[in-house]
This record gives structure tokens, sequence and C-alpha cells, in this order.
């Protein structure tokens, strides 16, 4: 909803409307640090999702604010098999085919918030850590586009985070990749 006013600030037609804007803007900026604070207060206070918190922040390319996503909006994650994580994430290929047309493989359903939250951690890991920004670039190089890259990154990660939920680990880092 920011994003939503911050656009229709920059096209307001008068001083008027974009005052409203910024109101707006303000009023849900300080509302969402109200949420923030209360899921850090529920998470502060029980040990389980203390630890899930340390195990997920260890994934690269996941932070404090994914980690949060990911323990509020998919509780299920360590408790069911990888492919079901990927699918509840939003980042699991689904085939749609019909008669003799050739199926296509596209990411549906699963939960938009989680899927775009893999998304922009998909996007820092890649970046900046070598392991997967190697990966990221092998599948570049073999003509994947960058979003396909980016959410097989992504399902990466979700799949990741369920094993090492489900084993109650931190993640080891692989050995650096010649790049």
């Amino acid at each position: 909803m920011i994003a939503t006013e911050k656009t229709r600030l920059k096209q307001a037609p008068n001083q008027r409307i974009a005052a409203s804007h910024r109101a707006a803007i303000a009023s849900l900026g300080l509302e969402r640090k109200t949420i923030e604070a209360e899921l850090d207060a529920s998470i502060a206070e029980d040990p389980r999702l203390v630890r899930q918190m340390h195990i997920l922040t260890s994934i690269p390319g996941i932070g404090k604010a994914v980690a949060t996503t990911l323990l509020t909006d998919l509780p299920e994650l360590g408790t069911v098999d990888r492919r079901a994580a990927a699918s509840l994430a939003g980042v699991a290929p689904h085939i749609q085919q019909s008669g003799a047309m050739p199926g296509r493989a596209h990411i549906a359903g699963g939960r938009p918030c989680v899927r775009a939250a893999l998304y922009m951690a998909a996007l820092s890991a890649a970046r900046h850590h070598p392991h997967l920004r190697h990966a990221y670039k092998a599948m570049r190089a073999h003509g994947k586009p960058a979003k396909v890259a980016l959410i097989a990154l992504a399902r990466k990660l979700v799949t990741t985070a369920n094993v090492l939920l489900k084993t109650g680990q931190h993640y080891s880092p692989q050995p650096n990749p010649k790049t």
C-alpha cells in the first residue's frame, strides 16, 4: 500500500492531493512499524521461533525481514517435504498442458507474500554469495532468463530452509566455486 501511495504521490495533480498521499504514507509507515514490533515481540517470546529465526538468518540472502515472513506466512516450513515447501511458497513449477499442445512449466499458486520475499532473498544471494552467484551465472549461461534463474534460486533457498528447520542445523557454506 505504501508503494501504491508513493506512485500516486508522483502523479498528484495538486498540493492538496499530494499532502493527502504524504499523510497516508506516514500513517501506513507507522502502522507497519507497530506490526513489525509486535511480530518481533511474539518471536522473542517463543524459544522455538527464536531458534528458527537464527537458522533462517544463517542462510545467504535471508535476513530478518524474509525470515519473519517465512515464520509467519509459511509456518509449515520444516514439517513438509521439499516439493510441498516449494509449492506452498509459490516457487514450484506446475506444467500446464491441454490436449496435444506441449506443456509448459510456470510457477503458480502458493503464497504471494512468501514468493515475493524469497525472490528478493534470491536476488540478494545471487549478488553477494559466491556459491549462489555461480549457480545463477551458470543458469544464465545455459540460456535461462534472469527471472527464471532467480525463481530457481528462490526454490533452492526455500528447500534449504525447509531441510535446515527440519534438522535444526544452521547453514553451512559450500566451498567457493572458481569464478
